[in-house]
């Protein structure tokens, strides 16, 4: 079976950090490319980051560039998005997703289609 697992939310204060983790199981994990996105109460679906360690690509949104990190372990199948001075702003559910590698070798990754999702993680930012 395919899976997803997001794990490392938590609670925090404004300027803390975290690390969430993605644990991916069940698919080629080489295969394909590897998104975080987030979703906070009353709000859509907000695109994070996504990386493709096969090709050496990676994307953030702007409101997370230079505060937040993704990285991946191929090896464990697991990426990570290390989260730095976080705001208050970043409270949300935070899910991951697998899609295809077309997508951000052409730097689509915003009309990307995902295949593959799992249930997220609570991270809230106390200000």
């Amino acid at each position: 079976d395919v899976q997803l697992q997001a794990s490392g939310g938590g609670l925090v204060q404004a300027g803390g950090s975290l690390r969430l983790s993605c644990a991916a199981s069940g698919f080629s994990f080489d295969d394909y490319a590897i998104a975080w996105y987030r979703q906070a109460p009353g709000k859509g679906r907000e695109e994070v980051s996504c990386i493709s360690s096969t090709d050496g690509i990676s994307y953030y949104t702007d409101s997370v560039k230079g505060r937040f990190t993704i990285s991946s372990d191929n090896a464990k199948m697991t990426v990570y998005l290390q989260m730095d001075s976080l705001k208050a702003e970043d409270t949300a559910v935070y899910f991951c997703a697998a899609f295809s590698r077309w997508f951000i070798q052409r730097g689509q990754w915003g009309v990307a289609v995902y295949r593959y999702w799992g249930q997220g993680t609570q991270v809230t930012v106390s200000s």
